[in-house]
């Protein structure tokens, strides 16, 4: 079999199914294509600061260009001291978040002791890289994984990519649709040692831009009652952010963000 050749305005650029149909006969593609209208869920980050690391994710899964669902989470303790955020084909990712749950479980039961953080992120680096076969089809899967070290006596986060790489970042990290414009925001506000609060605002100003530039993404649903999931991870364990104080602080933020268009305060206009 000799490796298909293209010309500059029939490539296929990177999409495989794209590839598909230009290699195969249209007849051998399932209606529509390849490729299944499947939810994916978007944007997620992952801060370290002074007393651990702060994982927050938008709730939007879309289907296309279709919002398919407003209130689903992207945050999850993968143990007491460690945590995973997903992005990408929804229904794997979700599938990947409680296989890793379990196995972590089953290890302390066997061992006796938790696995050590690095050991549990080498261990779902293996899970994304058994994925690559379906991530090829367009079901990718890119989590962040993130936790507190208690040999080390500090958080520290982790980024992949659909081969099953696994990378630590020292400070912060981001993944999905909006991530680009995210992890901007806090790459320009992130400073060494923040505090608790200070993080949290860092992380949901991050959601906000992302979810006014990428539709994929969403931004704070204030009729509904929908924010994002907000949680960190330090020497006391996994504790997710309370709806009420995410709400209060982006009412905060929304404040803020208003002053700054119209020239005036948080509390009225300029005089």
């Amino acid at each position: 079999m000799t490796l298909p050749i293209f010309t500059a305005s029939d490539d296929p650029g990177p999409s495989f199914a794209e590839l598909l149909r230009r290699v195969r006969p249209v007849e051998t593609l399932p209606p529509g294509g390849v490729a299944l209208d499947i939810s994916h869920a978007t944007t997620v980050v992952a801060v370290r600061y002074a007393d651990g690391v702060l994982m927050a994710g938008d709730r939007r899964a879309t289907s296309g260009n279709l919002i398919s669902h407003r209130t689903m989470e992207k945050v999850f303790p993968a143990d007491r001291h460690s945590g995973v955020a997903i992005a990408g084909a929804a229904g794997p990712a979700m599938e990947m978040v409680k296989l890793f749950q379990l196995q972590l479980e089953h290890y302390e039961k066997v061992e006796g002791v938790q696995l050590s953080l690095e050991g549990k992120a080498n261990q779902l680096a293996t899970m994304v890289r058994g994925h690559l076969p379906a991530a090829m089809q367009g079901f990718a899967v890119v989590p962040l994984f993130a936790g507190f070290d208690l040999r080390r006596g500090q958080g520290r986060l982790f980024q992949y990519d659909v081969t099953g790489g696994r990378y630590e970042e020292a400070d912060h990290a981001s993944t999905g649709s909006g991530s680009l414009h995210a992890g901007t925001v806090v790459k320009l506000g992130f400073r060494d040692g923040m505090a608790e609060e200070e993080v949290v605002d860092l992380a949901l100003h991050a959601l906000w831009q992302a979810a006014d530039a990428d539709s994929a993404t969403g931004g704070p649903d204030l009729i509904r009652g929908i924010f994002p999931v907000v949680a960190t991870i330090t020497r006391e364990g996994f504790t997710r952010v309370d709806d009420a104080e995410v709400r209060s602080r982006f009412e905060a933020l929304l404040g803020r963000l208003t002053a700054q268009q119209t020239g005036g305060t948080e509390t009225g206009l300029a005089t």
